[in-house]
């Protein structure tokens, strides 16, 4: 009988077993981490995964090369945001979209979606601009704040928005405009809730609309 023999290489080994053993180690890392709850930073995101990239400015591969031109010039999608004093109203503007967020305060009694009696200029200023930017597509979000059950919440916010709804519906009185109305209770905050001047500005109801004209 012929025996064949395998002679291991011993800088082979030594490499494999240093490899095995990072990978094991790696991985005990890893099964800890989800049997506490999961890692608190994505694999591969932590400050200290990766060195600082030095960046030599005479690198000759950064330079233009002849002849080659620059791509078309992109206007960037600038939010500009201007919200009173109180924080009562926030309208913010991009290249693509006009948002109007008002404080539920200023449209609704607590917990009641029934409108004020100021509610019906501010929404009646929202439509004007509305037909100012000639939009045909407006979306109508009601948010709450985290307090309270969820479900309550979603209601609520949903009654809100279709009440503001039903203003500028009234007002604007055109067939050819479309309404998207929901409520979204708690989520999607703009401000921190664990203050009360945080909440104020959470309860709100959002109209958002294209912008169209310059």
């Amino acid at each position: 009988m012929t025996h064949t023999r395998t002679r291991s290489h011993p800088r082979l080994t030594l490499v494999l077993t240093a490899a095995t053993v990072m990978v094991a180690t790696q991985l005990h890392g890893a099964v800890a981490a989800r049997a506490d709850g999961g890692p608190s930073e994505p694999p591969g995101t932590e400050a200290s995964a990766s060195a600082p990239v030095q960046v030599d400015p005479n690198d000759p591969d950064l330079k233009l090369p002849e002849g080659a031109t620059l791509a078309a010039p992109k206007v960037l999608d600038i939010k500009s945001v201007v919200e009173d004093q109180g924080g009562e109203e926030r309208r913010e503007d991009t290249n693509t979209d006009v948002t109007f967020a008002l404080q539920a305060e200023v449209l609704f009694p607590k917990d009641s979606a029934k409108l004020s009696d100021q509610a019906k200029a501010r929404i009646d200023a929202i439509a004007q601009e509305i037909r100012k930017q000639h939009a045909t597509q407006v979306r109508v979000f009601g948010f709450t704040d985290n307090l309270g059950s969820h479900e309550h919440g979603v209601v609520l916010s949903k009654q809100r928005a279709n009440a503001v709804q039903d203003v500028l519906s009234q007002e604007l009185n055109d067939p050819d405009i479309t309404f998207d109305v929901r409520g979204y209770a708690e989520d999607y905050p703009i401000a921190d809730n664990s203050t009360e001047d945080g909440r104020k500005k959470n309860r709100r109801v959002e109209v958002t609309f294209p912008r169209t004209a310059n």
